[in-house]
């Protein structure tokens, strides 16, 4: 039999392909096990991030703020633990009746929440910041698609004692206004992220880590506030300026040696006949709470201690008669023949009460706040040496607490200089100056002539519970011994026999200032008709001094410091003395004014230029 032709072509024709199908049946699966080794090996984990990042909710966790306390550790501010109340609206099959199961608990209306629940977002936030008594009920009802989720509120468990100094939180929890705001960084802590794990059909899904980030607490502060003598200023004030129909008030005690601050109250008005008074309902508005049995008195917005800027009338001679005793230009008994009134630069002044020529010492002049007498004085001092000593008293500067809005004040300068300053300055009607600046230029005085920076935080608490003390106040000195001696006796006269009996405090020696002074209007070269800051400073035991104090109101009827604000400063600061256990001043008087006096209650009054 013969070979048919073209056979062997045929044979090996079908040899070739054949290879060649083996050989891109191998190439192929060499792609595809690269391919799967590129997929399950070299990127692995960047496709099971994307996965994850697809089928996750990220979730912060608050942490939990840092409490505020007053000296002896109890509670101005606190963040209480609670819950918030999410759902997954994919698991949740029969919406109204889980509606139904959570309204009486969270207090909404079953519309309401049925509304939430069929939104089909996978994570709708029913209910913020309900107890934990609440989230364990819920919790143990066990509704399908329902979830708690850590949180915390902030709550005043004195009833907002202090609370322009405290400050408030806003919606987010974060600080929003006084120490709340000003240490915020320290109270907030970090915030913490919890991770949900859930199908792309919104069911939950396993996962071995939840938490990625761990809340971190926040830091405590513990004040320098004394709450039980906080109260009874607020008490004070309140009552004060209920009587008076100021528009507000403050009143700050101070540690001398310290320079801590045991009280510090802020007050505004909204009974109807404090002149410029805010209403009740906008008071509200603001934030500001009734105190106590005054409901027509509240907490202020803000710290007005710091915050508010005034010309402070008679107060500031503190600065003529310190800088001429430095100088050696005066001493206490130094005399000078005080008119009633004096022409300067055109302009005429004159001291509150018409009187005729007198003669009278430095020490009386201080002591009947003789507009005249002061001026006299003032110009002996000199224009630099006068701006020279504001600023040396503290005036113009930071005081150093670092409170939130604090002003440094705003003072006239050998720029703007004039002639009729040589009253004006003296008799505390060019410069705009805080209360807190005030208290701390006589408290220089209490203090030996040593300045000593206000403080608020005496310690910070961890998360633990341990405080850890805070640095001391810097310190400086400003007056002599000596002279600071002169200063304090001269200021005793005030208060025995001066302008300022009504702060005598009964069985201890005062040193103090009263001071009027008249209200700028928006013009600045008038006033307000009739409207004034009365104020009184000063600091007890005269002897041996260990508290200092001022109260200032804005707009009371009557207007003098020596009628109004002086009983209040008698009535807090004998209730601090005795608190601190304060031994008495042997010889001190009853807290009656001294007989004899003849000094005029108003007689501290800045007038304007006639």
């Amino acid at each position: 039999m013969s070979r048919l032709p073209g056979r062997n072509w045929v044979g090996t024709t079908f040899q070739r392909r054949a290879r060649l199908v083996r050989f891109i049946l191998v190439v192929a699966m060499l792609l595809l096990v690269a391919r799967l080794v590129d997929v399950q090996v070299l990127r692995a984990g960047g496709y099971e991030a994307a996965a994850r990042g697809e089928s996750s909710i990220s979730v912060t966790l608050p942490s939990v703020r840092g409490g505020i306390y007053a000296r002896d550790g109890s509670p101005l501010a606190l963040s209480v633990p609670t819950d918030d109340v999410v759902a997954d609206d994919f698991q949740i099959s029969h919406p109204f009746a889980t509606a139904g199961a959570l309204a009486p608990l969270l207090h909404v209306p079953v519309d309401t929440l049925a509304g939430e629940l069929h939104k089909k977002s996978g994570y709708v936030v029913l209910a913020r910041q309900i107890s934990q008594s609440t989230g364990q009920t819920i919790s143990h009802d066990a509704l399908p698609g329902i979830t708690l989720i850590a949180d915390s509120k902030r709550e005043v468990p004195n009833g907002n004692l202090a609370s322009p100094v405290v400050g408030f939180t806003n919606a987010a929890g974060e600080g929003a206004g006084g120490l709340e705001f000003g240490d915020n960084h320290l109270l907030a802590g970090t915030n913490g992220k919890e991770t949900i794990m859930e199908s792309p059909g919104g069911v939950a899904l396993p996962s071995p880590v939840t938490n990625q980030i761990a809340t971190t607490p926040g830091t405590g502060l513990e004040l320098t506030l004394d709450a039980q003598l906080q109260y009874e200023s607020e008490q004070a004030l309140a009552k004060a300026i209920e009587s008076s129909n100021a528009v507000s008030g403050t009143a700050v005690v101070m540690d001398v040696k310290t320079g801590q601050i045991l009280s510090m109250a802020d007050l505004v008005a909204s009974h109807p006949g404090a002149i410029g008074s805010p209403t009740t309902a906008s008071a509200n508005r603001a934030g500001v709470v009734p105190i106590g049995p005054h409901d027509a008195v509240n907490e202020a917005p803000n710290n007005l201690a710091v915050t508010q800027l005034y010309e402070p009338g008679s107060v500031f001679k503190l600065v003529t008669f310190s800088a001429a005793l430095q100088d050696g230009l005066i001493n206490p008994n130094s005399v000078f023949t005080v008119p009633d009134q004096i022409h300067l630069d055109g302009s005429t002044f004159h001291d509150a009460e018409p009187h005729p020529t007198e003669t009278l010492t430095a020490t009386q002049i201080l002591a009947q706040s003789s507009n005249i007498g002061t001026s006299e004085i003032a110009q002996g001092v000199g224009e630099q040496r006068l701006l020279n000593q504001v600023e040396s008293l503290g005036f113009g500067q930071p005081s150093g607490l670092s409170f939130p809005g604090e002003s440094p004040g705003l003072l006239a300068t050998v720029a703007n200089w004039e002639p009729t300053n040589y009253v004006s300055l003296p008799i505390g009607q060019v410069d705009a100056v805080s209360p807190l600046q005030v208290l701390d230029a006589y408290n220089t005085v209490a203090n030996g002539g040593v300045f000593v920076a206000p403080k608020l935080i005496q310690a910070t608490v961890s998360p633990s519970g341990v405080p850890t003390a805070t640095a001391p106040s810097t310190t400086h000195q400003v007056l002599l011994p000596s002279v600071d001696g002169e200063l304090t006796s001269m200021l005793e006269q005030v208060v025995n026999v001066g302008t300022g009996t009504s702060a005598a405090v009964s069985g201890y020696t005062v040193a103090g200032k009263t001071g009027t002074a008249q209200i700028p209007s928006q013009n600045k070269d008038s006033y307000v008709p009739g409207a004034y800051m009365a104020t009184f400073v000063g600091f007890a035991p005269a002897s041996d001094p260990t508290l200092s104090m001022i109260v200032v109101l804005d707009r009371p009827t009557p207007i003098f410091g020596g009628t109004v604000a002086a009983p209040v400063f008698s009535q807090i600061m004998s209730y601090a003395l005795h608190r601190y256990d304060i031994p008495t001043t042997p010889g001190a008087q009853s807290g009656t004014p001294a007989p004899g006096s003849t000094a005029a209650p108003g007689s501290d009054q800045a007038q304007d230029i006639t």
